[in-house]
């Protein structure tokens, strides 16, 4: 242990007249233990609230997409499906249709996007079977004449519609003829199933019906408009759709689901960002009370660095006391604050002591995603912010002079 680090530690730990300086260096630690247990819960929250995004995204959707860059769609998919079946990393495929239409009831009519699915195709790429609120995976009516069709429960909500209730869907293509101004086609269902993502994007939007019946309505013949695709690894899901549009040539595009999502996860990132800027200029105003405890450190030993510097230590020895004392604090209170912000976070992760109306949230308690890049990351401030803090009073003392010190005090 150097002098100087022992010297900055006795310091704190003095409890004879100056003991308020202890006081005052506890308090210190005290609130860069709050700002930075703070930090990290909040930090941990927003991963939690974007790692849920995620899962939530993943599950309705594949890990890629592939589509088309021409009109007409995939007319020969199921040989564009071997060749990305064999490229490593595909686990699964399925075929896939999306289009824009519109839905009536007798209470409402909107616009939704219709998905074309083979159920147990479209089960093997996402967890399209876990938010059916049936968990049926069958478009089946008690009308043949009816095709069965699964409602986002929000879209269904605004329908004012529920299982076996009849609507209408139609293509936004016309099929009048052109004399009678246009004329969409119309397809006649019942509604088989409801499903609930959590996802507003999905539950406002989307239609899922039989892929023959949305070829059907959209006029395709045997072609597909998407090939849904599954990866091993959906973290490396960008490699593989690199690799897939490799080998399936430039007439497709492979989009993963993050570059699909891109706008979403951007502001989801800066938000995160803008949220650490505004909290980390409430630490270093709270922190800022480092410096009038070191002054006052400063000031009240002013004599025992006199005599030290009388007895031969340097200016840079006596800065540096000071600097540690500035390291202790933030390093103190940074390890401090980053273990009870872990502890707390993985209380509220394993007992969900906090709960979210999930009328409201897509989920029933508040999330919590602890990085180890971010402990480090806050831990690694807090010890900056108290070295950069003890700079003006380790040079304030340096330059006191030692023979003006023993002479008046």
């Amino acid at each position: 242990m150097s002098l100087e680090f022992f010297i900055a530690k006795r310091y704190f730990t003095s409890r004879h007249r100056q003991g308020f300086l202890s006081l005052l260096g506890a308090i210190s630690i005290g609130v860069v233990l709050l700002s930075t247990a703070s930090l990290l819960l909040v930090m941990s929250v927003m991963n939690g609230f974007e790692t849920e995004v995620r899962d939530r995204i993943i599950g309705t959707m594949a890990h890629i997409m592939v589509a088309s860059r021409f009109e007409g769609g995939i007319q020969d998919w199921q040989q564009v499906e071997k060749q990305i079946q064999g490229v490593h990393g595909v686990t699964a495929t399925s075929p896939v249709v999306l289009a824009k239409s519109a839905i009536s009831s007798k209470y409402e009519t909107d616009g939704v996007v219709i998905r074309g699915i083979l159920p147990e195709r479209e089960k093997e790429v996402s967890s399209i079977a876990e938010y059916l609120i049936t968990h049926d995976l069958s478009f089946a009516t008690p009308d043949t004449n009816f095709v069965g069709v699964w409602l986002g429960i929000d879209l269904a909500n605004r329908l004012n519609v529920t299982i076996d209730d009849k609507i209408r869907i139609y293509s936004l293509k016309d099929v009048g003829g052109g004399l009678t101004g246009f004329t969409p086609k119309v397809m006649p269902c019942m509604v088989a199933g409801i499903v609930e993502t959590g996802m507003s994007t999905y539950d406002d939007n989307f239609v899922y019906m039989p892929l023959d019946k949305a070829q059907e309505l959209f006029e395709l013949g045997s072609a597909v408009t998407t090939i849904e695709v599954k990866t091993t690894d959906f973290y490396n899901a960008w490699k593989v759709a690199r690799n897939i549009a490799e080998t399936i040539g430039l007439k497709y595009s492979a989009t993963d689901w993050k570059d699909y999502n891109r706008n979403l996860f951007s502001w989801m990132t800066l938000e995160k960002w803008m949220m650490f800027l505004v909290l980390m200029l409430f630490v270093l105003v709270a922190a800022s009370n480092i410096i009038a405890l070191l002054i006052m450190m400063v000031l009240a030993k002013r004599t025992d660095i006199g005599i030290l510097m009388a007895e031969g230590l340097s200016k840079n020895r006596v800065k540096r006391i000071f600097a540690f004392q500035g390291l202790i604090i933030g390093s103190v209170g940074g390890i401090l604050g980053v273990s009870i912000g872990t502890i707390l976070g993985l209380i509220q992760k394993k007992y969900a002591v906090i709960s979210l109306p999930s009328d409201i949230y897509f989920i029933s308690a508040l999330p919590i995603d602890i990085r180890p890049l971010d402990i480090i990351l806050i831990l690694a401030l807090a010890v900056l912010i108290g070295f950069i803090f003890s700079i003006y009073p380790a040079l304030r003392a340096s330059r006191l002079d030692p023979v003006d010190i023993i002479r008046y005090e």
